[in-house]
């Protein structure tokens, strides 16, 4: 009902994000359908993915029903001043955030942090509030993960020629975790992705053979 709401985002001349607003859509048609066939759609999905700022009993069945049928949960952020209420990142084999929102979640300043200095803050954040593994895209300064194991790495950005940035973050998340590639590896692949799309003024992925990739499917 009255569609998917409605979204501003205003630009600079880099192609960056300054401003946004939203009105939401109601999402309580999401929650029927998980309690209809949640069940049915689980039990068959290799993996879910989900933006974690959504209405928190859907969070909360999504959660239920991975646990339910052992499947791995991967989240993204659209909103962080929502999602960071929540804090039960626990939950997540992987959570995905840019620079700016995973200074929110930890309540820090990571605008001037270094990506190799920002991988080693990640690791021991990480391993403190027990949360299994994250991303933190950094724009042009590419990419870091860590897990709490103490794991974590950093991947230097593509140089290519940016048209246009939009998609980019949708095609970083499409990543190789839901095919069973490492951390490391599925952020080398989200990398590739991103670029392909920020060069071309379209918002989606050119079509890639997964072997192109490195993934069996």
């Amino acid at each position: 009902p009255n569609g998917m709401g409605t979204w501003l985002a205003v630009f600079d001349n880099e192609g960056d994000v300054v401003a946004s607003i939203s009105k939401r859509p109601d999402h309580k048609p999401i929650e029927q359908i998980l309690d209809e066939y949640g069940d049915e759609i689980f039990k068959d999905a290799d993996s879910i993915a989900i933006e974690i700022d959504t209405d928190k009993e859907i969070v909360k069945k999504v959660v239920e029903l991975c646990e339910k049928h052992q499947k791995k949960l991967y989240g993204v952020v659209s909103n962080m001043s929502i999602a960071v209420e929540r804090r039960d990142f626990q939950k997540f084999d992987c959570f995905i955030c840019n620079q700016l929102e995973a200074g929110m979640f930890f309540a820090d300043d990571f605008s001037e942090t270094a990506p190799k200095e920002l991988a080693e803050i990640l690791a021991k954040k990480l391993q403190l509030a027990k949360i299994p593994s994250m991303v933190v895209t950094m724009g042009g300064a590419g990419s870091v993960y860590a897990d709490m194991k103490g794991k974590k790495g950093f991947c230097p950005a593509k140089k290519v020629q940016v048209k246009d940035t939009t998609g980019a973050g949708d095609a970083f998340c499409a990543s190789g975790l839901t095919y069973g590639k490492t951390l490391a590896e599925s952020v080398e692949i989200g990398t590739r992705l991103a670029a392909s799309v920020i060069t071309s003024s379209e918002n989606v992925c050119p079509r890639f053979l997964p072997g192109e990739l490195g993934i069996e499917a």
